[in-house]
């Protein structure tokens, strides 16, 4: 089994994500289940300029559309609720829709890049408290930009201890050693695969152990193939993972990043 934890549909300024993309793809690399985003909820560009308003899509929407998408595919796609902290804050609209969905809303998703607020923030942290109302883990974009370092999580992490927080990419356009060492400190952080050699993936568990690791792809971001190859036509990263899970004697530690870390952390 593989359940893939970093999926997204959706998408402003160059990404259009689409849900039959997600499907065909999942189908096409025996992939099992997807904790999904919608890449509508985006309110900043890559240039870190305002997605004009006319243009923005109200994260109560963008979860609506995810919501749907997982229904229409009952036990294989579950919501990561990307939410927008530099333009809007949890209100009870938006408490009841999550609390109504608590069986396919698995997660919230923050992206403190392209809302361009810092994770650390006074209104990243309004999200944070939902989560936490909700028993709900976070899975953040970490990055080397401002907004994004794997620092401000470790930071607020220890603020939140009984908040698991998903380090996405383990600190994209890294070596990743930095967010793998806060991590062996700071008990509920946790990370994903996303652009993450295997490499990388076992001194993570080495260093922190295989409970709290979670294989996720970013896919569909280079298109319906991006478990096999990158946008120049290169051999993806992924295919190394879907080598341990052709093994019909999977161990333990592949099986927890596979898919039992996943199974646990999101209770599906």
């Amino acid at each position: 089994m593989i359940i893939d934890a970093h999926v997204h549909i959706g998408g402003k300024v160059g990404f259009k994500m689409k849900e039959s993309v997600v499907l065909n793809a999942m189908t096409k690399y025996g992939i099992d289940k997807a904790i999904v985003s919608n890449a509508d909820s985006m309110e900043v560009d890559f240039e870190q300029n305002p997605i004009p308003a006319e243009q923005q899509t109200s994260m109560y929407n963008s979860t609506v559309k995810a919501i749907n998408f997982a229904r229409n595919n009952a036990d294989k796609i579950f919501v990561a609720a990307w939410v927008k902290p530099k333009n809007e804050q949890p209100d009870k609209n938006f408490y009841d829709l999550i609390e109504r969905n608590l069986d396919i809303v698995k997660a919230l998703k923050v992206h403190p890049y392209h809302s361009a607020e810092p994770f650390n923030s006074e209104r990243t942290q309004e999200f944070i408290r939902m989560a936490q109302t909700f028993s709900l883990p976070i899975i953040v974009h970490t990055a080397l930009d401002p907004f994004s370092r794997v620092d401000l999580v470790a930071e607020i992490a220890k603020k939140y201890p009984e908040v698991k927080f998903i380090l996405a990419h383990l600190e994209l356009q890294s070596d990743n050693l930095h967010a793998i060492d806060l991590c062996k400190k700071t008990p509920n952080l946790y990370a994903d695969t996303a652009w993450v050699t295997l490499e990388n993936t076992k001194k993570f568990i080495k260093e922190c152990g295989s409970e709290r690791i979670l294989f996720g792809s970013d896919m569909p971001i280079d298109g319906e193939d991006t478990y096999s190859k990158n946008k120049e036509g290169e051999r993806s990263i992924y295919q190394d993972y879907f080598a341990l899970a052709s093994n019909v004697q999977a161990n333990e530690i592949e099986e927890n990043l596979l898919f039992r870390n996943a199974q646990r952390i999101f209770k599906i």
